[in-house]
């Protein structure tokens, strides 16, 4: 494993899915964002940073630390961010196309 690569990110669906899973998690029951924090160790700033939008994207590990916690698989959740990007550039094309 090269330790010297950089963290595989992921973006963020909407963030209004995130406060979403949050109030109702995959056991009925709703997360604050402080009791988050708690569950994976993901800062209360960049959680509220995600919630508010000014933050798109988390290193895989918080990623799947968050999906866990409320209960969702990673995927419902998260993108790659490489597949975000690709993505982008596939909509960017078929709009100027």
């Amino acid at each position: 494993m090269d330790v010297t690569a950089p963290a595989q990110m992921h973006r963020l669906v909407s963030a209004q899915l995130l406060r979403a899973l949050m109030q109702r998690t995959g056991t009925g029951a709703d997360v604050t964002v402080r009791e988050l924090e708690a569950l994976t160790g993901v800062p209360r700033s960049t959680i509220g940073a995600l919630l508010t939008g000014t933050q798109k994207s988390v290193p895989k590990s918080a990623a799947e630390q968050i999906a866990k916690a409320i209960g969702v698989d990673l995927l419902i959740l998260w993108i790659p961010d490489e597949r975000a990007a690709a993505h982008r550039a596939n909509s960017a094309a078929a709009v100027a196309g």
